[in-house]
């Protein structure tokens, strides 16, 4: 029989995936390192076993302690994985800004979950690291690991990741890039990577609005900006960022980011979460001038699961004012309305009361609808003009619609690009949506506007 002792053997010994589709163009070789092939999805899955492991050797985790910790979600969930293995509570402190999805994992894995404010700045009582300190002051038999600082975070990566992508390559690796977050995944690689050969480039893939970039070039820490890429950037530079072993850092859009990641899925099959698209954007950067002989190995840092309610939801990204216009479809058109309008398809029959579909509009806030009859358009219900023949003969209102419907609205595939909705909403108050032979959506001249409103760049 061949079987594992457990769950934690699993980690590590992640594959390198060659990306072909995307590197149309570029000579050099560029290598996904797939660190959501972790039991937990996740990089941060060496660094949870690594710490609670040196915790037990320290004696600062005894038998039926409770772990705690400040976390994006991903080293909690590393966390968690060990702590069930060995029989450890937990409890651990995300901000509002990390997904439910995370969230969510947490508590399946039986950990207790505190949500803070993403707003609170560091060093005050509400700061999501403050809070878990907190706690761990408060809780008998706890640990604080502080991944932050924990020499066990790099120390993982120089043990682990490092040697592994050096085999991969043979040693023929060029770059690798990575985010910078607490630091350990970079600085432990980095190091372990230098010291094989100090001509690899290691790159840092950082958010706009993180201070990194600017940290690197000239020493300064700058007042940070909002970005919404969850697990990588900071306000401050933690211990475990060793600046030494990074050449250089590139900022990188949220835009691009969730852009990236979206591709990796759609393009590769690679599912993953927003930081992983950073490291991607980063490193197609850099391949772009490099030569067939030069191979760049970046980091997948967790599964796009993870993320299904963000940047992988077409709702989420145009409240966020990210969902690339030029991209637009009638059928996202149709799907990602406002809460102005109705979540399906509202409709009447020909057969329908007037008095009832005047009501059922005046109910709804609508000023039109279409007239379906077994699911294909028949004609229309305009509010203004069936008032109109109302107010001339009251005795429509008894009337069934098809009295007083005007012609259909036009039809336009799902697929259907927002170009040829507006074309169409010039001479028409709305357009109908069909997907395989069924109306599934309606698109007015108000949700053009609103997206218009939600999007930057001209629609086409």
């Amino acid at each position: 029989m061949h079987y594992y002792d457990n769950v934690l053997a699993l980690i590590g010994h992640t594959p390198l995936v060659k990306l072909n589709r995307l590197t149309r163009g570029l000579k050099a070789t560029v290598l996904a390192k797939m660190e959501n092939l972790n039991p937990g999805f996740s990089v941060k899955d060496r660094i949870g076993v690594a710490m609670i492991a040196a915790a037990e050797r320290e004696g600062k985790l005894k038998p039926g302690g409770t772990i705690v910790e400040a976390t994006s979600g991903n080293t909690g969930i590393g966390l968690a994985l060990a702590a069930a293995v060995k029989g450890y509570k937990c409890i651990f402190v995300m901000t509002d800004k990390a997904s439910v999805e995370k969230a969510r994992y947490l508590k399946a894995l039986g950990a207790d979950v505190v949500i803070t404010p993403v707003s609170a700045k560091p060093g005050t009582p509400d700061h999501y690291v403050s809070t878990a300190q907190r706690i761990a002051k408060e809780t008998p038999n706890s640990f604080y690991p502080d991944q932050y600082s924990h020499p066990a975070n790099p120390e993982a990566h120089y043990r682990s990741t490092g040697p592994e992508i050096w085999e991969q390559t043979e040693g023929k690796i060029t770059h690798f890039v990575a985010g910078i977050g607490t630091g350990g995944t970079i600085s432990g690689t980095g190091r372990f990577l230098k010291e094989k050969n100090p001509n690899i480039k290691i790159v840092g893939a950082d958010p706009f609005g993180s201070i990194f970039k600017t940290y690197k070039e000239t020493g300064k820490i700058i007042e940070t900006t909002p970005y919404l890429v969850e697990g990588i950037g900071q306000e401050v530079v933690p211990p475990n960022v060793h600046i030494q072993y990074i050449d250089e850092v590139i900022n990188i859009s949220d835009g691009d980011s969730f852009e990236m990641s979206r591709q990796l899925g759609r393009v590769e099959g690679i599912f993953c979460g927003g930081s992983s698209g950073t490291n991607l954007a980063a490193a197609l950067q850099v391949a772009r001038d490099l030569d067939e002989d030069a191979v760049v190995v970046f980091i997948v840092c967790d599964t796009g699961e993870h993320y299904l309610s963000k940047h992988h939801s077409d709702e989420w990204l145009k409240e966020k004012r990210l969902l690339e216009p030029q991209k637009m479809t009638a059928g996202l058109i149709s799907g990602t309305k406002g809460d102005h309008a109705p979540r399906s398809l509202v409709w009447v029959a020909p057969a329908d009361k007037v008095s009832d579909a005047l009501a059922k509009m005046n109910e709804l806030g609508l000023t039109q609808l279409p007239v379906l009859e077994e699911g294909r358009p028949v004609g229309s219900l305009r509010e203004n003009r069936a008032l109109a023949k109302v107010v001339r003969n009251r005795h429509l209102l008894e009337s069934s619609v098809s009295e007083v419907m005007e012609e259909s609205f036009p039809t336009v595939d799902v697929d259907a690009s927002a170009n040829e909705v507006t074309h169409h909403l010039q001479s028409n108050p709305a357009v109908l949506v069909e997907e395989y032979g069924r109306i599934t959506g309606i698109i007015t001249r108000h949700d053009v506007l609103d997206l218009k409103m939600n999007t930057t760049g001209p629609l086409s």
